[in-house]
C-alpha cells in the first residue's frame, strides 16, 4: 500500500514537472470562439448592406429609365408653380386620360374615352377621383373655331395640354400634371401586380370580342367572385381579376342602366384596386412592372417629382373618395352631347378645390374656352337644355 502511494505521488510530481512552461516566450492564446462568431456576423451584415445597396441602386436606375422614357411635356404654362407645390408637400392634381388605341405612340392618336381628375392630399391622407363625362360640349382651348366639340376630342385635335387647359378653365381648378394611359396596357400592368379584386356594382354578362371569340364573363352585383368561359359555355369561378377580366369589367357600357356613368364607376373601382396593389416598394422596384408602365403610360411628371410623390404622398392613396361630374343628355345635329348645369359644376369645383386645400371660387367658363361669335346661336340652343343663357364671351 505504501509503495502504491509512493508511486502515485511520484507520478504526480513527474506530471507537474511536464506541465511547467519552458523558459522561452509564452505562445499566444488562441482566439475565443465568440470573437470569431461576431466577426462573421459583422462580415455578413456588411455584405448585406453592399448587396442591398447595389440592388436598391439598380432599382432606382430602372425606375429612372422608365420615367424618362414615358415623360413628355404638356407644352403649357401651368396655373401654379408645381415644382414648389411638390417641394412643399402640398396637395396636387393630375388629369388622368385613358385612350384605347393599342400601344401608346408619342403622337396624338385616338379619343380619350376615360377622363378623371385625381387630387392627392397628404395632410388629409385622401385621394379624390372625379370622373368627367367625355361627351361634354366644349369650345376646345386652342381650337375654338371647331366648336362644338366633345371634350374627348381635345387630345387628338390640339394635344394633351389643350385637354388640361380646357378642363381647367371649365371648372376653375388648377391641373398640375397629366397621365395618359393606354387602357389596353392596363391589362399588362394588372397582370404584373398579380391581379385585383373588385366587387361588381351590378350583375351583367359581357363578351369582349363578340365578333371574333365567344369568351364570356359573368359578374354579380356585390360580389368579387365572377365567372369566365373561354368557349362561352363551360364557366369557371374566380375571385381575382387578371388584366383581361379587369379590362372587360371596366369596358362594358351599353348594358349598364347608367350608361357611360356606370362605366366610369367601374373604371374608378379598377383604378382604386390597382393603386392599392401598386403602392408598395416591392411593386415600384419591380423591373417588369415599371417596364410595363413605361410602354403604356405618358406623363409630364419628371423623375424627381415622381420620387417625391412616392416619399411624401403614398399614404394618401389608401383613403380614396370617388365622385363624378353629372351632366344632362343633349342632341345637336344628330350627335349626342352632355350639358352640365352650373350648380353641378360649382359642386364639383368646390369639392376639388377643397381636396386641394384651396379657397372656394366660382366655377369656370360654360364651354371651357371662348365660343366663336358665329357659333353663339349653337351655344344658346344647347344651353336651353339646362335652362341657361350664354355668358359674356369677352
Amino acid at each position: 500500500m505504501d509503495n502504491q502511494n509512493f508511486s502515485r505521488a511520484a507520478r504526480r510530481e513527474q506530471n507537474d514537472r511536464n506541465k511547467e512552461p519552458s523558459r522561452g516566450p509564452k505562445p499566444p492564446k488562441p482566439p475565443r470562439k465568440r470573437k470569431k462568431i461576431w466577426r462573421w456576423i459583422l462580415m455578413i451584415i456588411l455584405i448585406i448592406f453592399v448587396v442591398g445597396g447595389i440592388v436598391f441602386a439598380r432599382a432606382l436606375h430602372n425606375i429612372h429609365k422608365s420615367v424618362d422614357s414615358m415623360q413628355r411635356s404638356s407644352n403649357i404654362t401651368k396655373a401654379r408653380d408645381v415644382k414648389q407645390v411638390m417641394k412643399d408637400g402640398k396637395p396636387f392634381s393630375v388629369l388622368v386620360l385613358g385612350t384605347d388605341t393599342g400601344a401608346l405612340q408619342r403622337d396624338r392618336t385616338g379619343l380619350t374615352d376615360s377622363m378623371m381628375i385625381v387630387t392627392i392630399n397628404p395632410k388629409t391622407k385622401t385621394t379624390t377621383m372625379m370622373s368627367i363625362p367625355r361627351d361634354i360640349m366644349m369650345a376646345i382651348s386652342g381650337a375654338e373655331n371647331t366648336f362644338p366639340q366633345k371634350l374627348n376630342a381635345a387630345f387628338p385635335i390640339a394635344g394633351v395640354g389643350s385637354a388640361m387647359m380646357t378642363l381647367q378653365n371649365y371648372l376653375n381648378v388648377p391641373i398640375d400634371f397629366y397621365v395618359l394611359a393606354n387602357m389596353g396596357g392596363l391589362e399588362k400592368m394588372i397582370d404584373q401586380v398579380g391581379g385585383v379584386k373588385v366587387a361588381s356594382p351590378l350583375t351583367f354578362t359581357y363578351t369582349p370580342e363578340a365578333d371574333t371569340t365567344p369568351e364570356t364573363y359573368k359578374f354579380v352585383k356585390g360580389q368579387e367572385q365572377f365567372q369566365y368561359a373561354k368557349d362561352g359555355k363551360n364557366f369557371k369561378s374566380f375571385a381575382t381579376m387578371n388584366g383581361n377580366a379587369a379590362l372587360s369589367f371596366s369596358r362594358m357600357r351599353y348594358d349598364d342602366p347608367q350608361g357611360d356613368y356606370g362605366r366610369q364607376l367601374r373604371q374608378r373601382l379598377v383604378l382604386k384596386a390597382m393603386l392599392k396593389k401598386s403602392a408598395s416598394p416591392s411593386t415600384l422596384f419591380n423591373s417588369k412592372f415599371m417596364a410595363s408602365i413605361s410602354k403604356n403610360v405618358e406623363t409630364d411628371m419628371n423623375y424627381n417629382e415622381m420620387l417625391n410623390a412616392v416619399k411624401k404622398y403614398m399614404p394618401a392613396t389608401k383613403n380614396q373618395v370617388s365622385d363624378y361630374l353629372h351632366g344632362v343628355g343633349d342632341m345637336y345635329d344628330g350627335v349626342s352631347y352632355q350639358m352640365v348645369p352650373e350648380s353641378e359644376k360649382q359642386r364639383v369645383t368646390n369639392k376639388l378645390r377643397q381636396s386641394l386645400s384651396l379657397p372656394e371660387k366660382k366655377t369656370g367658363t360654360q364651354f371651357g374656352s371662348t365660343v366663336p361669335p358665329l357659333s353663339y346661336g349653337v351655344a344658346e340652343t344647347n344651353l336651353n337644355t339646362i335652362n341657361e343663357t350664354l355668358d359674356s364671351q369677352k
